[in-house]
């Protein structure tokens, strides 16, 4: 589910597993110190792409909530001067910071995980392990920021890379780090229940970032990371560090205030 490199944040006997996986900066070390506390997940690997959610959804095909003509097909003109992909059109209308999940949210599967998405907020189009088209507006930032992370434990790993990470030392270095790990494996019975929450830390037209709630030990706690993305070529992107690391600030709390659940 959640994938990281180095934490940035927080020390103690919760990270240690983390910092036993080489520090690399993919989905593959932060997943393991989230198994370590509890038993979490990840979704669609290219070989699954139009597998369903809990809800049966099927992958959608691209879809507009816009009703706006504007050229760079921003549903309010909200977007910056970067053209939206072909097909992709969506609602940027809702520029406030989310403080309930999205209403027609679900779960998508593949293999042993699900990540929540929404025809409102994205992803619209599906294309193996390439999950894009999300809304130019923070809940757009959230959904990709599940979306694209949970991608990068698995086979077709590069291709997402290629496509939804922004270019740079960042991402040379990730390829570098995610090039010397096995990729997970797929197959299982898919469980929702590791994300527990977000929160929108910061946003902009131009970049947002996103600290994920999961689910952590048995004793009720939770773990927490955040992830930051960008706005670039008409569709939110992956922004690491330039070391690669994709998570930071990896902690432990103990409950879900000030985080926006999602619903079962």
């Amino acid at each position: 589910m959640l994938n990281s490199g180095r934490a940035q944040g927080g020390s103690g006997e919760w990270e240690q597993p983390f910092w036993q996986q080489r520090g690399w900066v993919l989905s593959a070390g932060f997943l393991a110190v989230l198994l370590v506390l509890a038993v979490l997940f990840a979704v669609t690997g290219e070989d699954s792409e139009g597998s369903a959610g809990s809800s049966g959804d099927p992958s959608p095909a691209p879809t507009s909530t816009s009703d706006s003509g504007d050229g760079d097909g921003n549903g309010n003109g909200n977007g910056g001067s970067d053209a939206r992909p072909a097909g992709c059109r969506t609602d940027d209308s809702d520029q406030a910071k989310p403080t309930e999940a999205p209403r027609d949210f679900h779960w998508k599967a593949n293999g042993t995980g699900l990540v929540p998405v929404s025809k409102a907020a994205g992803p619209l189009k599906y294309d193996g392990p390439v999950w894009s088209c999300f809304s130019h507006t923070p809940l757009g930032a959230v959904m990709a920021a599940h979306s694209i992370t949970d991608h990068l434990s698995y086979d077709g790993w590069r291709k997402v890379v290629n496509k939804q990470v922004v270019p740079g030392a960042g991402r040379d270095a990730l390829i570098a780090s995610r090039s010397q790990e096995a990729d997970k494996s797929t197959t299982g019975s898919p469980d929702a229940g590791g994300y527990a929450g977000f929160t929108v830390l910061s946003y902009d037209e131009t970049q947002a970032t996103v600290m994920v709630l999961v689910r952590g030990m048995g004793d009720g706690g939770f773990g927490s990371a955040s992830v930051t993305v960008r706005w670039q070529d008409g569709d939110w992107k992956l922004a690491p560090d330039p070391d690669g690391t994709v998570y930071s600030g990896v902690s432990q709390v103990s409950g879900t205030d000030g985080f926006v659940t999602w619903e079962a």
